[in-house]
């Protein structure tokens, strides 16, 4: 870099000369005398950027052209008719070598005529050299050697080399190159072209390089790259971009000191279509028993080799009618060994069938110094700088790279279930594997595909330590977390639970659906919490709510819960739960970020639900409408639930709440109504108490004392009785059974005027679950104007999802009469019952 910046600065000294003497000299006539025999001809002409404006023109014998041919042995002497013709004119200086009829004039090539009798225009030298096909010529670059560049490159001092071949009568392009490389030589046969081009102000004198001869080297061209130390070099096929020729050969040379390793990599490259033969590379490398090594060019190069090697393309008879391009652009890095080099990891996918492994570089910046790589090879010798394992295969993988956390490691593995009755309460584990661990390479990402039946059955995350919900106000500080997505076909519709950490309250994450769970590190710590990790995925029976997180809430931190699809709002009539449990000695108090979300309904409503699980009520609040509530307190377990409408674009839900708990004390009303309670039940007490002890007093005073008078008729009279025999003589009010039919008959008659014959059951129990089904909120409907919402004002409509289905809340209609059992069953009515005395 010193070398190029002092070069740079020469260029740019030279440029204020030439240009200080040019206004020094005005418009000083040029003149250019070529010798006999030199077989040189100077072409002045318009370059293809000339400024707009006034015209410049060469005046020679007093007749203004824009053009001027000097031949060899010819003389000429001109000015210009503008102060800048550096900015108008070019000029091209080409020799002819002929190499066929005479010898060659072999050696250091002179730049001639002097530089010091040209003008200072941006000038191009061209030596064209004709050889037979049997003669090899090859050009010594001296120090500095040369860089290839690409189309679209330029060179920073202005200062490129243009090199090509022939073919017959066909001119092939060899390259463009810059100073400052390491290509050193360039054989070619049959002829070569060479162009310097050097800007106006650039005060070089010397060509660079020298011909030498040499015998046939029975290919298109052989280009030798020599590194000294560690470098790089990119180089590219002949008329790259533009399609190799047909059934060539191309050689590249690579001199590398033994102490250092060489790997290649290809960048870019296309191949055509063959008739004949086939498109390939073929390595000599040192040491190999096979030389050549033969690869297609979409097969992963050799790497880490030790020493000179050669690298050949070869190309194919093409189709005539389709014959396509075959073109290459490759790099070779050159770098010391590294003590990874030497060290071989076993990846055993052999048992897996959905998992594979990509190590990668880490994305960053491009930087103008050099950068060893970083390569992955497979059995050693197969390098490339990002290397994927496919399951089912044991690999053997060892790294030739100076940093290793210059790469990181993806993998993913798939986890389906197509038959919902072998999968239903199965469970799979969601752990890093130890032969991922155990590479030296960070793991960046490890992706669980979870794909279940449609509508059959859904997901739940039951983690090793319990999560904690990535947010702004509390934000995760661990090594790595998880991050839960669920993607759909319709687009606008992922679901991304958001990013949970180790450390949390969230005990557990039911998914309605097909599911994604990535565990991404971000830290270099991650292999010392690997133990953290773990995450257990159940399948289950389907239910409907888009997400349910079960949440034991911390006693010492808040626990802070956010809406899935933070930042983009949640997706139009998803609905989201929240179960959050509250400890028997413990009170809960729920805390909402803000009083409105500012969500606009384009149809449906966006509701709140807030429910206790005790005692089953439940506060319904409009988003739209109504502030949220103001902070409360929950002594029992409670849900919480969200269902979107579709909302208007850009006013979004978001909601952001916190949950606390504090020990439960005793409220001072509910002290107060104790204690007057204790005092009437006391008073009631005494009261009962005395009454007894004044009755008892009563009864010890004995029967008043009278005469008797048997004279006097002591009976009340009475009317006489419809029958001779009293109802307490006989046993007519006595049942054997009850005749319901008698009694509640006219509740058991359908509209034909006959009994229903009703089904006689023992009363049992409720046995299922009383808090583990979130609510289920009003049907969603169109929506009307109002700002408080009740269940009362809520329209009917039908709920778009079954009833039959799990976790549903229902909702009845007043009015209606339900259809099944009750707690007290009807009797039997199948046989008339009879009194007691008819039997």
């Amino acid at each position: 870099m010193d070398r190029l910046n002092c070069r740079v600065t020469i260029v740019l000294l030279g440029f204020l000369c030439l240009r200080a003497a040019r206004l020094l000299r005005g418009a000083e006539a040029s003149e250019i005398a070529l010798p006999q025999g030199s077989s040189i001809t100077i072409l002045i002409k318009l370059g293809p950027s000339a400024p707009p404006g006034k015209p410049c023109f060469i005046i020679i014998s007093k007749r203004h052209v824009t053009v001027l041919v000097i031949k060899a042995g010819e003389k000429m002497v001109f000015t210009f008719s503008c102060q800048d013709p550096q900015n108008h004119f070019v000029m091209e200086i080409q020799k002819n070598i002929d190499c066929m009829s005479g010898p060659c004039p072999f050696g250091e090539v002179q730049l001639q005529p002097s530089m010091s009798t040209l003008p200072a225009l941006n000038r191009t030298f061209i030596w064209d050299v004709k050889a037979h096909k049997s003669i090899g010529l090859e050009l010594q670059f001296s120090l500095p050697r040369l860089r290839q560049i690409g189309p679209g490159e330029s060179c920073a001092d202005g200062v490129t080399h243009s090199i090509s071949g022939r073919i017959d009568a066909t001119v092939v392009r060899i390259g463009t190159f810059c100073s400052n490389g390491t290509v050193s030589r360039i054989k070619m046969q049959e002829g070569v072209k060479m162009a310097l081009h050097l800007p106006w102000f650039h005060p070089r004198n010397v060509s660079g390089f020298s011909i030498a001869n040499r015998s046939s080297i029975k290919r298109l061209c052989i280009i030798e790259s020599v590194f000294e130390g560690e470098g790089s070099a990119t180089l590219m096929s002949a008329n790259y971009p533009e399609g190799f020729p047909e059934d060539e050969l191309m050689t590249w040379q690579f001199v590398v000191p033994a102490h250092l390793r060489a790997s290649v990599s290809f960048l870019n490259f296309n191949v055509s279509n063959c008739e004949k033969k086939e498109e390939r590379v073929e390595y000599y490398i040192p040491g190999s028993t096979t030389n050549p090594e033969v690869f297609k060019l979409g097969d992963k190069q050799p790497g880490n080799m030790a020493g000179n090697f050669n690298l050949s393309l070869q190309g194919c008879d093409q189709d005539a009618q389709s014959p396509g391009i075959l073109r290459l652009q490759f790099q070779v890095l050159v770098q010391h060994p590294q003590n990874e080099s030497n060290k071989t990891y076993i990846v055993d996918l052999s048992q897996e069938r959905t998992m594979s492994i990509t190590i990668e570089p880490r994305p960053v910046r491009q930087s103008r110094k050099f950068v060893p790589g970083c390569f992955v090879c497979l059995e050693s010798r197969t390098c490339s700088t990002n290397v994927t394992l496919t399951p089912g295969s044991k690999h053997k993988i060892s790294f030739l790279c100076d940093d290793l956390t210059r790469l990181w490691l993806n993998a993913e593995k798939t986890i389906s279930c197509t038959d919902h009755r072998y999968c239903l309460r199965k469970s799979y584990q969601l752990q890093v594997p130890s032969d991922i661990l155990q590479l030296p390479v960070p793991l960046h990402d490890f992706s669980w595909k979870l794909l279940v039946p449609k509508d059959r059955l859904s997901l739940v995350l039951v983690p090793k330590q319990k999560l904690q919900q990535h947010t702004h106000e509390r934000a995760c500080n661990t090594s790595f977390s998880y991050l839960v997505a669920t993607h759909l076909a319709t687009p606008g519709q992922d679901l991304h639970y958001g990013s949970f950490c180790p450390g949390g309250s969230i005990e557990q994450i039911q998914v309605k659906q097909n599911s994604s769970v990535t565990l991404r590190t971000f830290a270099p710590g991650f292999q010392q919490e690997a133990y953290k990790q773990g995450l257990t995925v159940s399948f289950v029976p389907h239910f409907k709510e888009d997400g349910i997180f079960t949440v034991t809430p911390d006693t010492k931190n808040k626990v802070y819960l956010r809406t899935p699809n933070w930042d983009r709002g949640l997706p139009a009539l998803s609905s989201v739960s929240w179960n959050i449990s509250v400890p028997s000695d413990k009170v809960a108090c729920l805390t909402f970020f803000k009083e409105r979300i500012g969500v606009v309904c384009q149809t449906g409503w966006a509701l709140m639900l807030i429910q206790e699980q005790r005692t089953q009520m439940e506060e319904i609040f409009n988003l739209e409408e109504v502030m949220l509530p103001k902070p409360s307190f929950h002594y029992h377990n409670f849900w919480v639930n969200i269902s979107n409408c579709s909302p208007v674009s850009g006013k979004q839900l978001d909601l952001l709440f916190w949950v606390t708990l504090s020990p439960k004390t005793m409220d001072l009303t509910a002290v107060i109504i104790a204690v007057v309670a204790g005092g009437a039940l006391l008073l009631l007490a005494l009261g009962l108490i005395i009454c007894l002890v004044k009755k008892k007093k009563k009864k010890d005073k004995g029967p008043a004392v009278g005469v008797y008078n048997g004279n006097v008729n002591t009976q009340v009279p009475r009317q006489l009785k419809k029958f001779p025999k009293g109802r307490k003589d006989n046993d007519s009010h006595v049942y054997a059974v009850i005749d319901d039919t008698m009694v509640y008959g006219h509740l058991l008659q359908d509209s034909n005027g006959s009994f229903l014959q009703a089904e006689v059951d023992t009363y049992r129990p409720f046995q299922g679950p009383t808090g583990d089904c979130p609510p289920s909120p009003p049907p969603i409907c169109s929506r009307t104007p109002t700002t408080k919402l009740t269940t009362e004002e809520l329209p009917p409509c039908i709920s778009p999802e079954s009833e039959s289905e799990p976790y549903t809340f229902s909702h009845p209609n007043k009015g209606e009469v339900g259809n099944g059992d009750t707690d007290i069953p009807l009797l039997d009515t199948q046989e008339p019952l009879k009194p007691a005395e008819e039997l």
